[in-house]
């Protein structure tokens, strides 16, 4: 009994002392509660393949009753936003600014070949994404059929009439999922050397005081902040190189926009990437806890809310919002762009705007945590 109640003390003595340590350090419980909680929040709410209310636009060439009662099935479907364009030169300029996913036209003849019962209607596909492609593709043609066949009921079936759907893809034309992800990856390659190796340089200058030396030097903050920086963006520079590289000749992805304007791009991301570290790190000034932050705050974000894995337009509103605030999203649509569609500049400059902006806003935020002052 006096060694089993002894135990019993030892042991509940040393929970508690544990217990202690483990409220006291706020970093452990971030990990222990808060991953687990925004694991499961990404994985719910931000992980969908589900394809709905994808814009597609029509040109209607033919404006006859009958054109009209077959494109009907268009708007009829949850899956699918059809919009009306007068011609193709303004549907191919919404493709290629990525305002919609498809395009569908209806020949000028179609009325007359159908009577014949050889209609025919072209549909044109944006194939960057072979998922979301594929599944537009099954949603026209059934809209299309299914409006063709109420039709020909309404007429005894005698008018039904057979519709082809001639179906071309644009920035995509091989159906191959790896032109989609491997642009996806030089983003994730930028995010992961950026944020998460960089999240521990001033964090561990605080945990070993060097920084505290440094403050009584006529060394400026920005100074610091540049020595930081440096070597860290010849490292990403090189795997930027190295992600061209192998997307070009070892995945033969096309490269179709501006070599230069790509570079550029991925630098200026780097640039984000690099100075979101730091200033995770500056704010924590511990290793530990700024590790797992970047984590949660740069990397998990940009493989699951930057468009890299599935179309962000088929998520829950909140979370395309979020999405949009993060630097990630702006360069993923950007890379995806040039890579398989070509330099469509309003992107380009809207894009690298909105890095340069949260460039300067880090740089200054980060500029602030090296502040000479001692706590």
């Amino acid at each position: 009994m006096i060694g089993g109640s002894g135990f019993r003390m030892r042991l509940v003595a040393l929970i508690r002392k544990e217990t202690r340590q483990l409220m006291r350090d706020r970093s452990n419980l971030l990990v222990g509660l808060i991953l687990p909680l925004a694991l499961i929040l990404l994985f719910g709410y931000g992980l969908s393949f589900d394809v709905a209310h994808a814009p597609v636009a029509v040109v209607m060439e033919d404006s006859s009753p009958a054109a009209r009662d077959t494109i009907a099935g268009l708007a009829g479907s949850a899956y699918l936003a059809p919009v009306m364009v007068g011609s193709m030169a303004q549907a191919e300029t919404l493709m290629r600014a990525k305002t919609v996913d498809a395009i569908v036209r209806v020949p000028v003849d179609f009325a007359a070949a159908r009577a014949a019962g050889s209609g025919r209607i072209q549909l044109i596909v944006n194939g960057a994404d072979s998922t979301t492609a594929s599944a537009i593709e099954g949603y026209v043609s059934g809209a299309i059929q299914t409006a063709s066949q109420h039709v020909g009921d309404r007429a005894g079936g005698g008018s039904g009439g057979g519709i082809t759907l001639l179906t071309r893809t644009w920035f995509n034309e091989a159906g191959n999922s790896r032109w989609y992800l491997v642009p996806g990856l030089l983003v994730l390659v930028m995010t992961l050397i950026g944020a998460f190796l960089t999240s521990l340089l001033i964090a561990r200058e605080w945990e070993r005081g060097t920084l505290e030396s440094l403050f009584v030097t006529p060394v400026r903050p920005s100074e610091i902040l540049l020595s930081k920086l440096a070597p860290y963006l010849v490292i990403g520079a090189i795997d930027m190189v190295m992600c061209l590289l192998c997307a070009r000749f070892l995945f033969d992805v096309p490269i179709r926009g501006s070599l230069v304007v790509i570079i550029i791009a991925s630098l200026l991301y780097l640039v984000v990437s690099l100075l979101l570290g730091l200033f995770i790190s500056g704010i924590t000034r511990n290793q530990f806890a700024a590790s797992q932050i970047a984590l949660l705050a740069s990397f998990m974000p940009a493989m699951m809310l930057s468009g890299f894995v599935f179309d962000l337009r088929n998520v829950p509103a909140v979370i395309q919002v979020i999405a949009q605030v993060l630097p990630a999203t702006h360069f993923m649509q950007l890379v995806k762009t040039l890579f398989l569609a070509g330099t469509i500049w309003p992107i380009v400059i809207k894009s690298c705007a909105i890095l340069a902006a949260y460039a300067a806003l880090l740089a200054f935020l980060t500029r602030r945590t090296l502040a000479k002052r001692l706590d």
